[in-house]
């Protein structure tokens, strides 16, 4: 849940895995699912209960993730202490949810959303793999049309902009701790603009969330894009702006928002990847203009002016530096 000091921050372990005195699965029950997770954990008949999830505490968000046997957990009025809006991202199985008379169903890909201040059971009928958002009610009320309305629907419909989300959301959880409060707290609002946006905004908020949390996440999956794609000599800004269906002009002006350029973006990915390469011992015996070629550099002669102008020393100094046998 959303913690009760809206800017603590924390990260926390859930697991089967550990070793308990008693017996694992009603120790991690009654400490983590109850306790913790708020929800009564069973297993579904026939398997053995196991998850393993991870909690992240941002500024008036959770975000939780992980994997979790078929098992049927059930939120009852006895667990309820909040009542803040939960986005569950299926990135593998097939679940449902149970909630007010309606069943839901969600598979890999679907997004669905419910009330932490009211019953509901959601039911893993195979592994799966989840993401939550979990969003404080009187923060994202403000910023929607009917929020009443998409609770009732439950399903949140496909939709560029949730896919940005899903995206944005995915890439933030395999990063780890971000840096600083500042850059969390910015986080948190983007992910609010984000949801605001997929539930449906209001006319005072659609277009400071379209500045705010849509541009970073439409900037963040044009990274991720370029990364996936270094090693193309052939990678360009009008390639990348046509996958993401935006106009060149539109990715420019995402860049320069940042104080850089596409360009820039690329050379300096590019030669911190070549310059991980070679400090790499297991790649000792890859040549330098081999690396040069996987990092997307056409010109071995190009890359090592770029390289030396970036670091101060020509790829081959870099490697030396690392050798096992410099005493």
């Amino acid at each position: 849940m959303v913690s009760d000091d809206h800017n603590e921050v924390w990260d926390l372990r859930l697991s089967t895995a550990g070793s308990f005195e008693r017996d694992s699965t009603e120790w991690f029950r009654e400490n983590f699912g109850r306790a913790v997770l708020r929800i009564d954990m069973q297993p579904i008949q026939g398997t053995s209960l196991e998850a393993d999830l991870t909690l992240r505490a941002l500024p008036d968000l959770g975000l939780a993730s992980g994997h979790l046997s078929p098992m049927r957990n059930h939120h009852g009025p006895e667990l309820i202490d909040n009542d803040d809006i939960v986005m569950v991202m299926i990135q593998q199985g097939f679940a449902t949810l149970d909630r007010n008379g309606r069943t839901i169903e969600a598979k890999a890909g679907d997004v669905v959303i419910t009330d932490s201040g009211e019953p509901a059971t959601f039911t893993g009928h195979s592994p799966t793999h989840v993401v939550n958002l979990r969003f404080r009610r009187d923060k994202l009320r403000p910023h929607v049309l009917d929020l009443e309305r998409a609770l009732r629907a439950g399903a949140v419909p496909a939709s560029s902009v949730l896919d940005l989300l899903k995206a944005y959301t995915f890439s933030l959880n395999r990063e780890g701790a971000l840096g600083t409060p500042a850059l969390r707290q910015t986080v948190s609002r983007q992910l609010y603009d984000l949801a605001a946006l997929v539930i449906g905004a209001n006319s005072d908020t659609v277009e400071t969330a379209q500045e705010g949390g849509l541009r970073a996440a439409k900037l963040h999956a044009i990274k991720d894009d370029i990364l996936r794609n270094l090693a193309n000599p052939s990678l360009t800004s009008e390639g990348v702006a046509d996958r993401h269906k935006i106009s060149p002009r539109y990715l420019r002006i995402l860049f320069e928002a940042e104080g850089t350029s596409f360009s820039e973006f690329v050379m300096s990915r590019r030669l911190q990847q070549a310059h991980r390469m070679l400090t790499d011992l297991g790649l000792a015996g890859k040549s330098i203009k081999s690396i040069a070629s996987d990092c997307g550099f056409r010109d071995p002669s190009h890359f090592n002016q770029m390289f030396r102008r970036h670091y101060g020393m020509t790829p081959s100094e870099v490697r030396a530096n690392v050798s096992p046998l410099r005493p």
